[in-house]
């Protein structure tokens, strides 16, 4: 690659707002097809859409995850949420999997403990096209529905671990959001309600239905709401406790029924 070229795509992005120029630019130039694919490639970046869009994947617990326009881009925060699930789950298990997005969560955990029965759900058809490929080879099941509602009733009373990373911004706090996130991403993945714990209340308040005899639930949340996530799972009659890692700013509230 010619460096003049080089260099003008980093200036280029730079100048749009791209802290990480140097790091994109060079992601573009190695999975662009030709000049041409590599400049339409640049061009859509500088005008705002989310990398990952651009190259239509990204990077999870090590894994490369297929992205699309229209579906949440996973977080590396959520990353710990499955060295949490990891610690927790058996071979073997059925796990589920809401608001899946991407599929990113089930397809690591699937990839990382060999053999469980996954089954992921997610409200959004685009969102469902794409975990479908996330985890096709993975032998697990993708639902379009509504939390619960899209699972098989035969799952009632025999799950052993949920993962949830349901969206769990307040409503009022979304315009606060990057712009990459408020522009680009599905504000069905973003909006949490009024207070942002409304997705987690339906997710909590269901659960014991569903989970086996010390079946876990496990929840991302925020540092600042996880008193409130502990709140709602107590009073779902759930075992609760906290888990955080700072070096992700990562919150986990986990619920042992």
């Amino acid at each position: 690659m010619d460096q003049k070229i080089r260099k003008s795509i980093i200036d280029l992005l730079r100048s749009e707002g791209c802290i990480f120029a140097e790091v994109e630019t060079q992601l573009l130039i190695s999975h662009a097809g030709s000049i041409d694919d590599l400049m339409k490639m640049v061009e859509i970046r500088a005008s705002g859409v989310p990398l990952e869009y651009v190259l239509g994947f990204t990077k999870f617990c090590g894994l490369r995850i297929e992205v699309e326009r229209g579906v949440f881009v996973p977080r590396k925060r959520t990353e710990f949420l499955v060295q949490q699930a990891v610690a927790l789950t058996q071979n073997g298990d059925i796990v589920v999997d809401l608001c899946c997005g991407s599929g990113a969560v089930g397809a690591a955990l699937a990839t990382d403990l060999n053999r469980i029965v996954l089954h992921s759900v997610d409200i959004d058809p685009i969102a469902v096209k794409c975990s479908s490929r996330n985890i096709t080879n993975l032998a697990g099941h993708v639902y379009q529905g509504n939390l619960y509602d899209a699972l098989p009733h035969t799952l009632r009373g025999r799950v052993n671990i949920i993962v949830a990373n349901a969206p769990y911004v307040p409503m009022d706090a979304i315009h606060l959001l990057p712009q990459e996130a408020r522009l680009f991403e599905p504000k069905v993945a973003l909006d949490g309600g009024k207070d942002g714990l409304d997705l987690q209340r339906k997710v909590a308040e269901e659960a014991p239905q569903w989970l086996a005899s010390g079946g876990q639930l496990l929840v991302e949340t925020s540092k600042m709401q996880a008193a409130q996530t502990f709140e709602i799972f107590a009073n779902a009659g759930l075992i609760t406790k906290i888990a955080r890692n700072e070096e992700l700013d990562a919150t986990v509230v986990i619920g042992k029924s």
